[in-house]
């Protein structure tokens, strides 16, 4: 069965957002026991889910998510992503998963991240100091239903990103 995508030509626009787009932000998540070893370590592909919860919980702050610029023949595909692993995550650790925009152009973006467990992971938690598990980058890629390369919504560049 063929999988058929959204015709660009049939939505020109893809959503606006409805708040300015954060450049930076944080999501916090805990370890599950499908994500680990048989020590309770988290495996390394574990993260790549991770980020990806990044990226799309800092769109979805603007009121647009994934499945709308998808909808509107808007797809932003990996093209490089980089981990440096420094600590290991364990089952049932509550993590937090930082994520920056940190530049792009044209028809791509790039984020950087970083992972960490600790006070900073939650906000009542105080006791555990913080500490870096990852710190990660990615580009992405915009393309459209046919896998051609297209430029980004204007409002989806990284100058559009604000800081607050």
């Amino acid at each position: 069965m063929a999988i058929t995508r959204p015709d660009t030509h049939s939505v020109p626009n893809p959503p606006a957002p409805l708040e300015p787009i954060p450049a930076c932000g944080d999501v916090v998540v805990r370890v599950r026991y499908c994500e680990c070893d048989p020590m309770g370590v988290a495996h390394h592909a574990s993260y790549i889910p991770w980020l990806e919860l990044g990226r799309t919980e800092l769109l979805r702050a603007s009121g647009v998510s994934y499945a709308d610029l998808e909808h509107a023949g808007v797809f932003l595909v990996v093209i490089k992503l980089a981990i440096r692993y420094r600590r290991p995550a364990r089952y049932d650790d509550e993590i937090a998963i930082a994520t920056r925009v940190a530049g792009g152009g044209r028809a791509r973006i790039d984020h950087e991240y970083m992972v960490r467990r600790g006070a900073s992971a939650h906000a009542l938690s105080t006791d555990a100091p913080e500490e870096l598990l990852a710190t990660a980058t990615s580009t992405l890629a915009c393309v459209d239903n046919t896998g051609k390369p297209r430029a980004l919504p204007d409002w989806l560049t990284a100058k559009a990103h604000t800081d607050s």
